[in-house]
């Protein structure tokens, strides 16, 4: 008798139907057949384990269970459930009748109880698009997969349930009452306020202009001047996530293992700060089983590197090519996945190795040999990739003890909402396209209106202050940006001056 039971496997952050066949006839051997990886395998001992805890019996008869596609590597101990269904109902004791209609997945411990899989919603949107009626899952996962529209999920806690279920037994299984409404009122990120930051109002105004357009940004200057705490600050003020946003951020976060039990969608933009040993594969992705890195786990939301210039170099340059393409594919000999890669990048990092170098008050000890060596591990080629370049000096006293509080996140966010969604409105044809930091040369051209005296202050400041010629972009999209957040439809004067004030390491005399 043959018997079909239906899995899946995810790919990329995206998933795939696997077919698992099952054949009985005479004998008392076992054969796995499809390219199952080592823990796949050791699902037979699992599987006994459980059924005979559970009262069933193992088939006595020859048993050959083939996982197609045969020639894609099926890795990982979640195949358990499906493996044990398809066991059982090649021997008659669970109906075939609903087999065809349920993609099945679940790890067992050797209890029969089922542990959470990784990547449950990109399998419940596979689901969905090749015409299943529902997903069973552990019910751990069943939040997360219960996002998804016109799909029934089965959050089972046991082998039991699922075969109850299957056998149309009343049971205590219930499909997951579907989460089709998205709520953006409680996204507000806790932490980090901007009102606790004393001081520091121009980076503060350079990193609400970075919220509104997108941009990257790079702070400068030296220890204790705030420049970790007003980035830990920022993800207070982005927007809130869109529905599409929030399911490919938690797809992601799901294949890497990262959501939380009985999570739903994560409704808060990620904010990613690896440490600086952090290694190539680490930051991009790949592995022999291949995860998401720590630049797709901040797709729609930050990715801050603190001290910079301490991260190795090849780590640093790997990210050129996301940052422009938005994407990361990772090719290895065995596989080939492209993963999302759209996030602010937000760095910080001293002048020199002491610290102190164009300090106003403390002398640096440091050789001009010794500094250029320092801001030399940062390369051009990914200095240009930030939109803003600030310089921050020390706070001073009268601020530092000032009992005065500032503006709150939650006031500045509400002028980031309006600016983005002047920017949606302008965008809305435009694939791919969210903000001004996303635009290439050609929306550039067509959406940054520049008044002609504008114009004439930007070649002015590009011949005097030495810019160089890369600036040229940058200054443009940023001076976009503010004239956004005046609600203005052209490119003023005091908007191109502004842009430029945030391009200090761009400037031929900055530090001398």
């Amino acid at each position: 008798m043959l018997i079909k039971v239906y899995g899946a496997a995810v790919q990329g952050i995206d998933a795939y139907i696997v077919t698992i066949e099952a054949s009985t006839s005479r004998g008392i051997r076992f054969f796995l057949v499809g390219l199952p990886d080592s823990a796949v395998k050791e699902s037979h001992e699992r599987i006994v384990s459980a059924f005979h805890v559970n009262g069933y019996k193992f088939p006595s008869s020859q048993i050959i269970i083939n996982m197609a596609p045969a020639d894609i590597r099926k890795e990982g101990a979640a195949y358990d459930l499906p493996l044990a269904i398809v066991i059982m109902a090649s021997v008659g004791d669970i109906s075939a009748e609903l087999l065809d209609d349920y993609v099945i997945m679940g790890e067992m411990g050797l209890d029969g109880s089922l542990q959470p899989v990784k990547g449950a919603l990109s399998m419940a949107i596979k689901a969905r698009a090749e015409g299943f009626k529902g997903i069973i899952l552990p019910f751990q996962n069943a939040p997360e997969a219960a996002v998804i529209d016109n799909l029934e999920v089965y959050g089972a806690h046991n082998l039991r349930e699922v075969v109850d279920l299957l056998n149309q037994r009343n049971g205590h299984i219930v499909p997951v009452e579907n989460i089709s409404g998205f709520d953006c009122k409680d996204q507000f990120c806790q932490g980090f306020d901007f009102q606790d930051v004393k001081g520091q109002s121009g980076v503060k105004r350079a990193l609400e202009v970075a919220a509104c357009g997108g941009h990257n940004l790079i702070m400068i200057g030296p220890p204790g001047s705030g420049k970790s705490m007003m980035a830990r600050a920022l993800p207070s003020i982005l927007p809130p996530l869109t529905k599409d946003e929030s399911i490919e951020t938690t797809k992601i976060h799901s294949v890497a293992g990262f959501t939380g039990n009985g999570a739903a969608l994560i409704t808060q933009r990620p904010f990613r700060h690896p440490h600086h040993t952090i290694s190539n594969v680490a930051l991009t992705g790949g592995g022999t089983n291949a995860q998401p890195g720590e630049i797709s786990l901040a797709h729609n939301g930050v990715l801050f590197l603190d001290e910079l210039p301490e991260f190795s170099r090849s780590a640093l340059e790997v990210l050129r090519q996301p940052l422009e393409d938005r994407t990361i594919v990772i090719s290895r000999a065995k596989y080939r996945v492209e993963y999302p890669a759209s996030f602010m990048l937000v760095a910080s990092m001293n002048p020199c190795p002491c610290g102190y170098y164009n300090h106003p008050t403390k002398e640096c000890h440091c050789s001009p040999t010794t500094i250029d060596r320092y801001l030399g591990k940062v390369s051009g080629p990914l200095m240009d990739r930030f939109d803003l370049q600030c310089e921050i000096l020390p706070v001073g006293f009268d601020d530092m003890s000032s009992e005065r509080k500032g503006e709150t996140s939650a006031e500045i966010r509400e002028r980031v909402i309006r600016a983005r969604a002047v920017q949606a409105g302008r965008f809305r044809d435009e694939k791919g396209v969210y903000c001004n930091a996303q635009m290439d040369s050609r929306l550039l051209h067509r959406y940054a209106n520049a008044e002609p005296a504008s114009i004439r202050m930007l070649g002015e400041a590009m011949n005097r202050l030495n810019l160089s010629a890369r600036a040229y972009d940058r200054i443009l999209k940023v001076a976009r940006t503010i004239a956004d957040m005046d609600n203005s439809a052209v490119i003023c004067p005091n908007h191109i001056a502004e842009a430029i004030g945030y391009r200090s390491l761009d400037r031929a005399s900055w530090g001398k």
